[in-house]
């Protein structure tokens, strides 16, 4: 049986997907990209700026499930530009201890949803 989780700290979904599913104690979070759900406008300053959004609002979902960053066991990074990947890394790596830190791909895409520079995905475990 699957447990829909949402949460209004985090953006509401654009189209016909959950923020996250849990199921038998393993979350899968869909990808976030930088909206502000307070605002509804995306981050976009910078790269920086945008990554840490998107980990806010990861961190939002893991949270309403009653996870933090240390339950993520896997997660996915689908950026723009790969010339971005170091700046990205930098804060991405902020949220994770290095010892326990998930595994993880990342990947340079042709276009991201609303044209965005980076979205992310986790899979976490209770």
């Amino acid at each position: 049986m699957k447990t829909i989780i949402t949460t209004s700290k985090a953006p509401a979904p654009i189209g016909p997907y959950n923020q996250a599913v849990l199921v038998n104690g393993m979350l899968f979070t869909s990808g976030q990209i930088a909206f502000d759900p307070e605002t509804g406008n995306l981050i976009l300053e910078d790269i920086q700026s945008e990554t840490k959004q998107v980990m806010e609002n990861l961190k939002a979902v893991l949270a309403e499930a009653d996870m933090t960053f240390e339950n993520v066991v896997k997660t996915s990074i689908f950026i723009a530009d790969m010339n971005d990947f170091a700046k990205i890394n930098e804060i991405y790596g902020a949220y994770f201890n290095d010892e326990t830190a998930p595994a993880r791909e990342t990947v340079q895409v042709a276009c991201l949803p609303k044209n965005v520079n980076v979205e992310i995905s986790m899979i976490a475990v209770k």
